[in-house]
């Protein structure tokens, strides 16, 4: 199972339910990543989808403790039953408490660094200062609209 996400300089992911800041770039790279694989979300960030659907393309697992069915998706109870309904390649993409909950399962985590500092209320856990997980492709920096970003990976530490 992997992870994808996008983090400010803070490690900050969201504000309101919503990313402040967007890049065209991270979202055609969170696109091609997650095509054709299974993704491991809340109900919440399944809210911030447009229309409040689960996505195309996908197989779409909704952790949950409150809904028991989701047109078009699959719902599990727990971080257990959402790696057993994950078949073939997995993401977890969110939200917060569903990151926390799924990390210990992933064996590598993408992360689009934007190098900018929106006023977050929701943060992924800051893996340059958890001695568990190491930076192990750092990427190039590239430009959008004059916000630095850049594609890293993560890796168990050994």
């Amino acid at each position: 199972m992997e992870a994808i996400v996008a983090v400010y300089a803070d490690w900050g992911i969201g504000a309101g339910g919503t990313q402040p800041l967007a890049l065209t770039a991270d979202r055609k790279f969170f696109r091609e990543m997650t095509k054709g694989a299974a993704v491991i979300c809340g109900r919440r960030t399944l809210g911030d989808f447009p229309g409040g659907r689960p996505l195309p393309g996908r197989e779409n697992i909704i952790l949950s403790r409150t809904v028991a069915q989701i047109p078009g998706a699959k719902v599990a109870n727990s971080p257990e039953a959402a790696a057993a309904l994950a078949q073939g390649r997995a993401f977890v993409i969110g939200g917060a408490s569903v990151y926390r909950q799924m990390l210990p399962w992933c064996t590598q985590v993408y992360v689009t660094k934007i190098d900018a500092c929106p006023q977050s209320d929701v943060f992924f856990p800051n893996l340059d200062a958890d001695p568990r997980w190491r930076c192990a492709d750092a990427g190039q920096t590239a430009w959008e609209n004059g916000v630095a970003y850049r594609f890293c990976r993560y890796v168990p530490a050994e």
